[in-house]
């Protein structure tokens, strides 16, 4: 048995839901985008529509996972007990989502710039799942682990900001 078959059609549906509902915010987001009328853009060009395009694609792409969980008894069958493992799961992903959302509202767009705000956020990020790590060695904060997340933090925000301003030519707050 694969995964697909071993997890819950309720889990499906849930997922579909979120799918669903980040692929109308997406798609909200990429519709009030500025479209730069007044600099004579290419509207094939404009921003949003690979983000608008996406988004539909996360809204149907979740529709079909929702029909699919739908059809395999969601709302019929009654879920089973959570285990340890599926707890330690769901904080993790809701610890993910708290330090995407702390980034992407707190920290983006805000006057710090995007190269400073990132090394927090990816710094953060690499401490906090490893003090959650199961191994006693992974979850010990020593001043190398700091200095690991810290180097990791700085080299990766620094390389996206060059790669969005130097590459892309895409200004970043």
């Amino acid at each position: 048995m694969n995964d697909a078959e071993l997890a819950h059609p309720r889990s499906d549906l849930k997922d579909a839901i979120g799918w669903i509902a980040f692929g109308i915010a997406v798609l909200v987001g990429s519709i009030t985008m500025d479209r730069l009328e007044r600099q004579n853009i290419n509207p094939v060009t404009v921003p949003g529509l690979l983000p608008g395009l996406l988004g539909i694609a996360m809204i149907l792409l979740g529709a079909v996972l929702g029909v699919r969980s739908l059809r395999r008894g969601a709302l019929a069958q009654a879920l089973p007990p959570a285990s340890a493992e599926d707890r330690e799961t769901r904080k993790r992903v809701w610890i993910a989502i708290a330090l995407c959302c702390g980034y992407g509202i707190v920290l983006v767009g805000h006057g710090i710039p995007f190269w400073i705000a990132s090394t927090v956020y990816v710094t953060a990020s690499i401490l906090v799942f490893r003090r959650l790590s199961r191994d006693p060695d992974e979850r010990r904060l020593d001043a190398k682990a700091w200095v690991q997340s810290l180097v990791i933090g700085v080299l990766s925000s620094v390389i996206t900001w060059l790669a969005f301003e130097k590459l892309f030519l895409v200004r970043l707050p």
